[in-house]
């Protein structure tokens, strides 16, 4: 059963190896794979269990890998909230960090300077820790609405910090889910079943070599 870490809060491809090995769980324990996350990654209007980081870790047992999903989505949390929320996050030994954040900054129209730092200070923070987790970003767009300069600016932000830190990139994590009537909830926003199952498709290729390297 995905252990679930949901505080909702309606305010608020070469894959590189630098993210780090996971540390190798304790005999008889399973490392933790914590899921920092926005509404996308909670499951807003769904059941926890059809939530892409539920379905990940069936695909985890499946491999016979020992590692624990943790759910730590928030609903309508900006980068901001997701760096304040660090210390909190990890307190507890986290093997894998997997940080989903900035689509809130892009719907407000939020500085992309900001997300850069804000995602920057949460990658530090988890690199200081002994042992550090291995990291996983995954990547997010900006709306049409707000212009093509802002949504290039945005979107640059995930590549630029995945080189500049060596870490495994997700880069879009609606890729073939945004804007599809039959994949999007009544907002248009948040996935469907089906959607998150196509998310999880998603993340689990870029996660599972960094899983695989720690068994």
């Amino acid at each position: 059963m995905v252990a679930l870490a949901l505080a909702a809060c309606e305010t608020e491809e070469g894959q590189p190896t630098g993210g780090g090995a996971p540390a190798p769980p304790a005999a008889g324990e399973r490392g933790r794979v914590v899921f920092l996350g926005t509404s996308l990654t909670a499951g807003l209007g769904l059941d926890p269990d059809q939530a892409y980081p539920a379905l990940i870790q069936r695909k985890i047992d499946t491999a016979g890998l020992r590692f624990e999903v943790v759910n730590a989505g928030v609903s309508g949390e900006t980068s901001a909230g997701a760096r304040r929320r660090m210390d909190w996050l990890l307190r507890q030994p986290v093997s894998v960090l997997v940080i989903e954040t900035g689509a809130n900054d892009g719907l407000r129209g939020l500085d992309p300077d900001s997300l850069r730092s804000n995602i920057q200070f949460i990658i530090d923070e988890a690199r200081r820790l002994s042992p550090p987790p291995a990291l996983v970003l995954v990547g997010m767009r900006a709306p049409p609405n707000l212009g093509l300069s802002y949504a290039r600016r945005f979107q640059r932000v995930y590549a630029e910090l995945a080189e500049a830190n060596d870490l495994p990139l997700v880069p879009f994590l609606l890729e073939g889910v945004a804007g599809r009537a039959g994949l999007n909830q009544a907002d248009m926003i948040h996935p469907t079943a089906e959607g998150q199952r196509l998310m999880a498709e998603r993340v689990w290729k870029v996660l599972e070599p960094v899983l695989e390297r720690a068994s």
